[in-house]
């Protein structure tokens, strides 16, 4: 795709923010012949980026509103949970992650560092393996049964390590546990050094919008002394699922 194409495109959608426009009215906006925009409409109709109606009127269409939504969601997030995480962080001096599901991939949108020598490997968007990361297990684990499954048997089973769960089955029967239980683990699933927690923030309407984690390398806490950060952990989801309007049940 083109610069010009990609300029087009967006021009395009901003004159549709500013309501409904036929296809002349678009062509006669940007300046172009109505082939080319339909060109430019077609694909995103096709991904519901926009809409039309039997009167050939576009409009914004659901998907846009869907991501513009997630963008303005992790923003949210990452600055609601900033002071809990910074506080994580000076606590345990380990690793802290937050991490959020955004179509099909779990991806780090913010992380403060190990006050310790040992760092980890990872940063801001990058995306977690979906089958042994504790923050992807953690957000999948919310996903309904059917797109849980469906997302299972979709995703490549790369063994990392031998801890490594390395199929449908046994991954849905790892998210069935961290769903009862509220709270992940990989256990040296993804490098073969390191122990992770990862526990879940809920907003307003109790649905799961993020993961915090804290992540350990063996040499400096075993899988043991990792486990017994999780009460700490879970404090701090707490304080970011309060803070993003979340109540707990009282039954």
């Amino acid at each position: 795709m083109s610069s010009t194409t990609v300029a087009r495109a967006v021009q395009l959608l901003g004159e549709l923010a500013q309501g409904e426009r036929t296809l002349d009215q678009l062509a006669t906006a940007l300046g172009v012949h109505k082939s080319t925009v339909l060109r430019l409409l077609r694909p995103m109709a096709d991904e519901r980026i926009v809409q039309h109606d039997a009167a050939h009127r576009y409009r914004l269409g659901p998907q846009l509103f869907a991501l513009a939504g997630q963008a303005l969601d992790q923003r949210g997030i990452r600055a609601v949970a900033a002071p809990h995480l910074a506080e994580l962080n000076a606590a345990t001096g380990q690793t802290v992650h937050l991490a959020a599901y955004e179509g099909g991939e779990v991806v780090y949108i913010d992380k403060y560092e190990s006050r310790q020598p040992v760092r980890m490997y990872s940063r801001i968007g990058l995306r977690a393996a979906l089958h042994c990361a504790a923050v992807a297990k953690v957000l999948l684990a919310d996903l309904p049964p059917a797109a849980r499954e469906e997302l299972a048997r979709s995703i490549e089973y790369t063994p990392f390590t031998p801890n490594t769960l390395t199929t449908p089955e046994a991954l849905l029967a790892e998210l069935a546990t961290v769903a009862a239980q509220g709270w992940a683990q990989d256990h040296a699933e993804h490098e073969s050094f390191v122990n992770c927690l990862a526990v879940p923030v809920h907003d307003a309407t109790r649905r799961v919008v993020a993961a915090v984690s804290v992540s350990v390398p063996d040499v400096l806490l075993d899988h043991r002394q990792v486990l017994a950060l999780l009460p700490r952990l879970q404090t701090t989801a707490a304080a970011v699922s309060a803070d993003c309007g979340f109540t707990p049940s009282t039954t």
